[in-house]
């Protein structure tokens, strides 16, 4: 079973069809509810509500979840049902399975409730007809000329007795992105960290992100010089990161990580460690660099 720790929930929909072919006569008598198993259709919408919650019991690979919505309508016409199934959740995978499910159960109730009378039923044209949701709807990507920056900020470090991974699993992740970032080591100093940060404020560089200092060392004061070159905070970067960092463990509270714009430049502090680092990034991209046309004037 594929692990779904690291995405990030959103607001996932899915609406599959299947349909039902009947005789002419068959359909007539559903319509007249004339039939040996009263009210198929009905029954077929209370079994396609109940398909889509038990879909992990049939389908073995997928993840239960919380499901906030199903809706489920039928089109009669002379030879033929169709069925349209929308589900809705708000979680870290999609609904498609749940929905195709619910409408190929529902397909299934009315062709048992329909061969008493018809021996020539048919399913078919089961299908996916939208599905939205999770990264697949987020695709922003960097602007033309888009401009990074890494920061690590570390005594050890720096004096070469501690590997840095953070800042360079941070490039990593960026150079994922098509975005090939500068990458500059510091140790804690608060006034050498405001230079480097005001330096790429002057280059007009898109985004910076700090590794390290955000923690409750008496040498951690990276937040501090972010304050002090920052012209406006943007809270719901480091609100995010902590809250998806606080669902994986309780120490994310402790990290005091800022973030804000100065100019046309963000400035993003992430935690030290790698594990802070990854979850972090995990909860900010692709969504963060839909900032940037807005900074450019262009809106949402």
């Amino acid at each position: 079973m594929k692990s779904v720790t690291s995405k990030t929930t959103t607001l996932r929909r899915a609406t599959a069809s299947a349909r039902v072919n009947a005789s002419p006569e068959s359909i007539r008598r559903l319509q007249a509810n004339d039939l040996p198993k009263k009210d198929v259709l009905v029954v077929a919408q209370v079994a396609a509500v109940a398909a889509a919650k038990k879909t992990p019991d049939i389908i073995p690979y997928c993840h239960p979840l919380p499901i906030d919505a199903v809706d489920v309508s039928f089109d009669v016409a002379d030879d033929h049902v169709m069925i349209t199934v929308s589900v809705e959740a708000i979680w870290k995978t999609g609904v498609e399975m749940e929905a195709l499910t619910a409408a190929s159960v529902a397909a299934l109730t009315i062709y048992d409730m329909l061969k008493p009378v018809d021996k020539n039923i048919e399913i078919t044209s089961i299908r996916l007809d939208f599905k939205r949701g999770g990264k697949t709807e987020f695709r922003d990507r960097p602007p033309i000329q888009f401009t990074a920056a890494v920061i690590v900020t570390s005594d050890g470090v720096e004096e070469g007795k501690r590997e840095d991974r953070s800042g360079v699993f941070i490039r990593e992740r960026l150079e994922s992105l098509g975005i090939t970032p500068a990458y500059e080591i510091l140790p804690d100093d608060e006034e050498l960290i405001i230079e480097a940060l005001r330096s790429f404020i002057a280059q007009e560089t898109d985004l910076v992100v700090t590794a390290g200092g955000t923690g409750l060392g008496p040498r951690d004061v990276t937040v501090e010089a972010t304050r002090k070159v920052i012209e406006r905070e943007i809270p719901g970067i480091a609100e995010a990161a902590r809250a998806h960092g606080q669902a994986r463990t309780p120490y994310a509270m402790l990290s005091r990580g800022l973030a804000g714009i100065s100019g046309r430049t963000i400035i993003i502090n992430l935690p030290g460690s790698l594990k802070g680092t990854e979850e972090s990034l995990d909860a900010l991209f692709p969504a963060l660099l839909h900032a940037y046309p807005m900074i450019r004037g262009g809106g949402h």
